[in-house]
C-alpha cells in the first residue's frame, strides 16, 4: 500500500495500523527523517517528496509502486492546513492549499489506479481500495478557511467522481471527514480551552485521537467495504451527523 503524508499524526497511526495487518507500506512525505522513522518502525519503505510538484510526485509514487511489486491500498492522506481572513487571501495561498491538499491526490491517484487497472484479472471483483482525507470542513466550512474548507470540498468531490469512473475497473473509492484530531498540526495554536469547547461539540465528549481516523482508513480499504463506493465517512464523534 501507499500512504502519503505518513511521518506524522493520522498518517503515521495509518502507517501503523495497516502495518500491524501486515501490509507492506510505502510512506510519501517531505518530511524525509520522520518518515524514515515510521516507514523502519513498520517494516516498509520511505519516500522523500514534495507533493506540490506533480512531476517529482509522479515519479516517486510509480517508484514505490514498482518497489511494492504492485499495489492494492491508497490512502491520499497528506494535507495542509491554513487559516487567513476570505478578504485578504492571496491567490497564490489559494494555490499553496489546492496543490497539496487536491492536485496531488489526483496524481497519486492516477498513478496507482493505472496500476491496479493493469494488474487486473478477469476473475478479480475488487481489485483497489483509494481512501481520501478530506475533512469536517469540506462539509461544515468555517470562518477563517476558505481555502482550507474549498479544498476538502473539492476531495470530496473528487473522491464521488473517482468512484464513478474507476468503479466499473473494480476500483473504490471513499474518503474520510474527520472533525477535530488531536494530532501535531494545529498543536502550537491549540490551548485547553480550545480543546475543552470543541470536546464540548461532541457527543461523546472528546476529540479524536489519530487511531479513530488510522481504525476508519483501515475499515474502508477491507473487504469489509467492498460495496461502499463514492462515500465521505465522518469521523468526527457526533458533531457532524450528515
Amino acid at each position: 500500500m501507499v500512504v502519503t503524508g505518513g511521518a506524522r499524526g493520522i498518517g503515521a497511526a495509518i502507517v501503523a495500523t495497516f502495518a500491524a495487518e501486515g501490509a507492506r507500506v510505502a510512506v510519501l512525505d517531505r518530511l524525509a527523517e520522520d518518515a524514515e522513522r515510521v516507514a523502519e518502525a513498520a517494516g516498509g519503505r520511505a519516500y522523500a517528496v514534495d507533493l506540490a510538484d506533480v512531476r517529482a510526485t509522479r515519479d516517486v509514487t510509480e517508484k514505490a509502486v514498482a518497489d511494492l511489486g504492485g499495489v492494492d491500498v491508497l490512502v491520499n492522506n497528506a494535507g495542509v492546513l491554513r487559516f487567513g481572513s476570505l478578504l485578504e487571501l492571496e491567490p497564490a495561498e489559494w494555490d499553496e492549499v489546492f496543490a497539496v491538499n487536491v492536485r496531488a491526490m489526483l496524481v497519486t491517484t492516477q498513478v496507482v489506479a493505472r496500476a491496479m487497472i493493469a494488474a487486473r484479472t478477469p476473475s478479480a471483483d475488487s481489485i483497489g481500495k483509494v481512501v481520501n482525507m478530506a475533512s469536517m470542513g469540506g462539509k461544515a466550512g468555517g470562518a477563517g478557511q476558505a481555502h482550507y474548507a474549498a479544498s476538502k470540498a473539492a476531495v470530496i468531490g473528487l473522491t464521488r467522481a473517482s468512484a464513478e469512473e474507476l468503479g466499473p475497473h473494480g476500483i473504490t473509492v471513499n474518503c474520510i471527514c474527520p472533525g477535530y484530531v488531536l494530532t501535531e498540526m494545529g498543536a502550537g495554536t491549540r490551548t485547553a480551552a480550545d480543546v475543552a469547547r470543541w470536546s464540548a461539540r461532541s457527543p461523546l465528549g472528546r476529540l479524536a485521537e489519530p487511531a479513530d481516523v488510522a481504525r476508519a482508513a483501515l475499515f474502508l480499504a477491507s473487504s469489509d467495504a467492498d460495496y461502499l463506493t463514492g462515500d465521505a465517512l465522518n469521523v468526527t464523534g457526533g458533531m457532524v451527523t450528515h
